[in-house]
């Protein structure tokens, strides 16, 4: 287990958060990327918010990274697909949980939860989310 590094590359951001994003470039000029990280996902622009979360797999994808695919397990979960596609029309941007190593059914009620929402509050669940999982991958390397 790593504790969270005060420095990181680009390269290393990217690979966390699944894409070289603005977010990504911002956060590696920091000092303690990790540890602001929630800080500077406040700020960004929603252009920005979308461009980030947006840059992550989409739960049950068949086309995953080699961490989202360790992440997410192998069992499949039909519905997921739906539930995915109704929640970007909702708020328009991709759903982004930290699994946690729970298995993908496990996910289909916080998706109908999560769908129940405001877009302000999924904004911020899905960018608290996505630095969670960054942080868990950091730890994990």
């Amino acid at each position: 287990m790593h504790d969270l590094p005060r420095q990181l590359s680009i390269e290393e951001l990217a690979e966390l958060f699944e894409g070289r994003t603005r977010f990504v470039e911002r956060l590696a000029r920091l000092e303690d990327p990790l540890g602001r990280a929630r800080e500077v996902a406040a700020q960004l622009s929603d252009d920005e918010k979308k461009e980030v979360l947006d840059a992550h797999p989409a739960i049950g994808a068949r086309a995953l990274s080699r961490r989202s695919a360790a992440e997410q397990g192998v069992d499949e979960v039909p519905e997921l697909d739906d539930l995915n596609r109704a929640y970007e029309e909702r708020f328009g941007f991709r759903f982004v949980v930290f699994v946690n190593r729970r298995p993908k059914s496990a996910l289909v009620p916080v998706l109908r939860e999560r769908l129940e929402r405001t877009r302000e509050q999924e904004l911020t669940t899905a960018l608290d989310e996505l630095v969670s999982i960054a942080e868990d991958r950091w730890r994990r390397s």
